[in-house]
């Protein structure tokens, strides 16, 4: 399944109708028909999103929701008011009790099922963080300390200056952050960690039809702007890019004309998140570089990997959701050190980790265990998803040979994989790790280069 999706409404039509269509996208569907079950459910089961209807009882969904928001143990999960009218007063209050959007009936499935995956990738991230910072607590380091709350910088890309002017006026009355206008060019250039903005409100359409989505690619491709706030305006006439703007990372979609009091309140709670969580990142970067990272490749090493496992096989299972391992080794390795020396052998493992790096979602983690031996562990991972992945980095490294700056020579690389699927069965990590090991071990004996994989544990 692709995750676990809590619908609460009081109208039974209502939830059949929102259900069929979450399971046909291949999502797990609990009921509530009040606020009452709805809180105890998010409680016990942990949905990975809420759907709430806008009239559920005990208060209607803009007091459910706040219920949710202020309980410990339901407060991350993701929010989303269903409503039958598109009705400004009513958006806005649920957006003032913590909800992350509001969508109105008829539903457009496109736009419902893009929003859907985008909040389920979001809550995967702060799922991810969480895990990285009770890892570090498991391993004897403490929480990040609160500091002064750096002010956050706002640009904005509109499709005129007199347009971007306007925004930054209704903006400046709601908002106290730094705000930039800024062109197209100017936003793709010449950003670095210290200047990138904190939030982009981007047009969907700036000079030519969704060119605007063209520029969220590319922020989020970007290290400075990956964990940006990025916020896509779309027009009534281009409404249908706003599916693709949160399929390509945009946080939220809002539609024209230009509306500072929503845009400002979504604004308040998204970049008190993103400061926060740069926060726990850059405290965690700084705790984890010298004792629990790799210090030839920089990737993660066996200590941090193995408490970290441990952690993610106990979230999965309380959640049913699966998870892949893989265990991947150079092939013939010692010949690269027996023939041209330790001194190439650490750039080919340099260059391999950075491939590996490069080639894993934000969520995944990669550790090197031993000499030439890497793990790569992927929460929230089918089988079908983990062979893919495999096959994947077995090409990347095996694509082109290692060039070695000290001696101007190509070195040929490859590498066999073994994968192991884990989740809501009784496997433990150690024997998830045999299993990804013998097949690890039947890649070899099959003549190496290859991927190997494993259903036991699943």
């Amino acid at each position: 399944m692709a995750g676990r999706i809590l619908i609460a409404d009081d109208v039974a039509t209502n939830r059949i109708i929102l259900k069929v269509k979450l399971v046909a996208a291949r999502y797990e569907v609990i009921q509530a028909r009040d606020g009452a079950e709805a809180l105890a459910l998010a409680r016990s089961e942990r949905p990975d999103l809420i759907l709430l209807g806008s009239s559920i009882p005990e208060g209607g969904a803009p007091k459910v929701c706040a219920a949710l928001k202020t309980d410990p143990i339901a407060s991350a999960i993701p929010v989303v008011m269903v409503t039958s009218v598109d009705d400004r007063a009513e958006r806005l209050a649920a957006l003032h009790a913590g909800a992350e959007d509001v969508v109105v009936r008829p539903y457009d499935d496109t736009a419902l099922l893009a929003l859907v995956r985008n909040l389920m990738r979001m809550r995967a991230t702060q799922d991810e963080l969480g895990r990285r910072q009770d890892t570090a607590k498991e391993l004897g380091f403490g929480e990040a300390r609160p500091g002064f709350q750096r002010q956050a910088r706002l640009a904005l890309i509109a499709p005129d200056p007199q347009e971007a002017i306007h925004w930054r006026a209704g903006l400046g009355r709601a908002l106290s952050e730094r705000i930039t206008l800024m062109t197209r060019e100017e936003a793709m250039g010449h950003l670095d960690g210290g200047q990138a903005p904190d939030v982009f409100v981007i047009a969907a359409t700036i000079s030519d039809m969704g060119d605007g989505l063209r520029l969220v690619s590319e922020l989020r491709s970007r290290n400075a702007t990956r964990n940006a706030v990025i916020i896509v305006q779309t027009r009534e006439t281009d409404a249908h890019l706003g599916s693709m703007a949160l399929d390509l990372g945009a946080n939220a979609v809002m539609t024209l004309p230009f509306d500072a009091e929503e845009l400002a309140t979504r604004l308040r709670r998204l970049v008190a998140r993103k400061l926060e969580t740069d926060v726990l990142r850059q405290s965690f970067d700084q705790q984890l570089s010298l004792a629990m990272q790799d210090p030839l490749t920089g990737v993660y090493n066996r200590r941090y990997a193995q408490t970290y496992l441990h952690q993610m096989a106990e979230q999965a299972k309380l959640a049913g959701q699966p998870f892949a391992l893989m265990v991947l080794d150079l092939d013939r390795f010692k010949s690269v050190n027996d023939t041209h020396g330790h001194l190439v052998g650490d750039e080919v493992l340099i260059e391999v980790a950075q491939r590996l790096r490069d080639n894993v979602r934000e969520i995944d983690l990669l550790a090197r265990i031993g000499g030439e031996e890497f793990v790569i562990a992927m929460p929230e991972t089918t089988a079908r998803e983990a062979a893919s992945a495999a096959e994947r980095l077995r090409q990347v490294v095996g694509e082109r040979p290692v060039l070695s700056a000290t001696r101007g020579i190509e070195i040929p690389v490859t590498m066999s994989i073994g994968v192991a699927i884990g989740g809501s069965g009784a496997a433990s990590v150690p024997s998830l790790m045999e299993s990804a090991d013998k097949a690890l071990y039947a890649s070899k004996a099959e003549g190496r280069n290859q991927v190997t994989f494993v259903r036991s544990a699943a």
